[in-house]
């Protein structure tokens, strides 16, 4: 049986990416092909866990490494309990956010730097990569019009950190995309989500034709 794929989306708050993975699944799946719809962080229930200890974190909450460590171990349960089962049995995997936003995150704007993320990732889940990775990008002020419709002002702990923060992610996946282009692919994420829809397959027709 041939591997399945793995396709990641990547982008910050309010850029569209979990509407996407769902429509991406959605189509994939209309065309045949099995499909696993997962996010991170979750997708088993440890990971679910760890979840909801990050995004309401108690007390004062997470120092920056501690945080970094959270997303790795959740992410190893992740992989292991579901990502890979689900490519060895040749399904194609969706998945919301994966290590390159904790690259971004806590490797970025947390000022642990990549070379740990990547170390943390490596142990906790053999250096696990995408096939693709689509990162969706939009203007700031748009992804800010997105939140207040969606969230109403009320978001968790990382998705309400400062401009400043959330800058720091932008800049540090439009690097990602500058330097790995072979792996990880911009998608101009304004518009409908029709529209958007469409540059993602676009996107990923070399990878579907050649299955």
């Amino acid at each position: 049986m041939a591997r399945g794929r793995f396709i990641a989306f990547e982008g910050g708050e309010g850029s569209g990416k979990s509407t996407q993975a769902r429509l991406l699944a959605d189509a994939l799946a209309a065309r045949g092909f099995a499909i696993e719809l997962t996010r991170e962080p979750g997708g088993t229930p440890g990971a679910e866990a760890i979840r909801g200890l990050l995004l309401d974190p108690p007390g004062e909450g997470w120092g920056a490494q501690a945080e970094a460590l959270l997303f790795a171990a959740a992410r190893a349960d992740h992989v292991a309990r579901r990502i890979r089962p689900a490519l060895d049995a040749g399904r194609w995997v969706v998945c919301d956010r994966f290590v390159d936003s904790s690259r971004a995150y806590q490797g970025g704007a947390g000022g642990v730097g990549d070379n740990a993320v990547r170390a943390l990732h490596a142990i906790g889940s053999g250096g696990l990569r995408p096939d693709l990775t689509l990162l969706i990008a939009i203007d700031p002020g748009l992804a800010a019009e997105r939140l207040e419709v969606r969230d109403g002002g009320a978001a968790d702990a990382i998705g309400g950190r400062g401009q400043s923060y959330h800058g720091k992610v932008a800049e540090a996946f439009a690097r990602f995309a500058e330097d790995e282009s072979a792996s990880i692919v911009t998608i101009d994420g304004s518009g409908s989500p029709d529209e958007v829809h469409t540059r993602v397959l676009e996107a990923l027709a070399p990878l579907i034709g050649s299955v």
